[in-house]
């Protein structure tokens, strides 16, 4: 399998969340100080509510690109042992994440969170994670089917300006679950998702079932990046 990767902004990306940690922690540590001083409150709240979202932001930005193993290499390494067929793309495709090779064309969209993830009332939910660290360890679930259609369409866009109306191949959206303490049960899922250490072998029913022409998918791929940067 290639691996093509956008390695300057991984290094962006990480000093951005690297700087905000740290700001958010100065912040409120300001703010905690100035809490002590009547003529100050005002000013102490919105300093505290300042590192609070600065906080999130360095959580954000830490989780993917951070902490090692990343996201991208979490991913490298979940799908390690497909053939020179595929190719894994990393923040250097129209999406972040993007997988192509005779399985099909894929949007791929890790969630780091942990826990025992569910699909309840046509929405993920986290369950098994305290508040504190769902809230201020580790960003929220949110909506990973909304941000995995939103990936599709992205893509879908960029193919339908890059190649002819006869040369538009199926596009397919998967989430995947990266965390080593996250137990996956969405059966009902509209939106396929999994755990990554189920995500290669998931590839490798889907070339016996549905197996892309390689022309297709070598169309795609000429208008891709096809070194990393």
């Amino acid at each position: 399998m290639r691996i093509i990767s956008n390695t300057k902004k991984v290094e962006r990306n990480r000093k951005i969340g690297l700087y905000t940690s740290l700001g958010s922690l100065i912040i409120l540590v300001v703010g905690l100080v100035m809490s002590f001083q009547p003529n100050m409150i005002a000013y102490a709240y919105g300093a505290l509510l300042v590192g609070l979202i600065c906080s999130q932001v360095g959580i954000y930005y830490g989780n993917r690109w951070g902490r090692s193993p990343r996201i991208d290499e979490r991913l490298n390494q979940g799908l390690k042992g497909l053939d020179d067929r595929y190719t894994l793309y990393h923040y250097i495709a129209p999406v972040p994440h993007l997988l192509t090779g005779p399985s099909g064309i894929w949007v791929l969209v890790p969630q780091y969170q942990e826990g025992t993830i569910v699909y309840e009332d046509k929405r993920f939910k986290q369950r098994g994670v305290g508040i504190f660290k769902r809230f201020f360890a580790q960003e929220g679930l949110g909506r990973p089917e909304m941000e995995a259609q939103s990936h599709l369409q992205d893509l879908q866009k960029f193919l339908q300006k890059g190649l002819p109306e006869e040369n538009q191949p199926p596009v397919q959206s998967l989430i995947v679950f990266i965390n080593p303490k996250a137990s996956v049960q969405v059966a009902d899922s509209p939106t396929p998702a999994m755990h990554l250490e189920k995500l290669k072998e998931y590839m490798r029913r889907k070339l016996k079932s549905q197996a892309v022409p390689m022309n297709i998918i070598q169309k795609v791929e000429e208008i891709l990046p096809q070194e990393s940067i």
